[in-house]
């Protein structure tokens, strides 16, 4: 099975890839959608950049794809780069977004190429409780929900944070796993790669979300 995996960097996408490495498959291309203008409804926004430094320390061929924030715009600019890619499937780190997955889905059957979304309707703390004891090291790079301040930013989770998260999740009534925007991330290290990397960057703050911005990955 030739595949290609949707990256943006994420704990999500991360755990997508490393379930296509377990089950030996040929993994071709890491792609990412850009988002040249504006935010995504499909997509992360942030640190996706950096997806090429990851892909890089796993020597597999990265596909940068620039696109608008539309999602016409976004789908058509990854079909396109798809259908220029020899693979039989895309795995993509999609979680409970019926709008993500039907349109991925739709994209794959016109390509007539399989999607899978292995993380699909996962317990959302038992996801992200396993990827912590695999030895992910998922940094959170935006916070934009009450409940998660700025000191989060930057941080990397440890078993011990993620049940803080957890309990906050609970008493703030946000998801715990992000999916609905309240946090995104950027992942470090983990199963995957080889070693971990280092990334230098800067907190920037609004007055409703706080975002950790990166400027360097070795």
């Amino acid at each position: 099975m030739r595949i290609a995996v949707l990256s943006s960097g994420g704990k999500d996408s991360s755990a997508a890839w490393w379930w296509a490495m377990c089950r030996g498959w040929d993994i071709v291309a890491i792609v990412t959608v850009e988002i040249q203008d504006g935010d995504s409804h499909m997509f992360q926004v942030p640190s996706t950049q950096w997806v090429e430094v990851q892909a890089k320390l796993a020597e597999i061929p990265w596909v940068n794809v620039a696109a608008s924030g539309t999602v016409d715009d976004e789908i058509h600019a990854l079909e396109n780069a798809l259908s220029e890619l020899e693979i039989d499937a895309v795995v993509s780190g999609a979680l409970r977004s019926d709008f993500q997955k039907q349109r991925l889905e739709c994209m794959c059957q016109r390509l007539n190429i399989h999607s899978f979304s292995p993380l699909w309707h996962q317990t959302p703390i038992e996801h992200l409780s396993g990827m912590v004891k695999a030895g992910f090291e998922i940094m959170l790079t935006s916070v934009s929900c009450e409940g998660l301040d700025h000191s989060w930013l930057g941080h990397v989770l440890t078993e011990s944070s993620l049940m803080h998260l957890h309990e906050l999740s609970n008493k703030h009534r946000f998801n715990v796993d992000g999916e609905g925007g309240e946090y995104e991330t950027f992942v470090l290290g983990g199963p995957i790669w080889s070693r971990s990397l280092k990334v230098e960057g800067e907190e920037q703050h609004t007055a409703s979300r706080g975002v950790y911005t990166i400027h360097s990955v070795v």
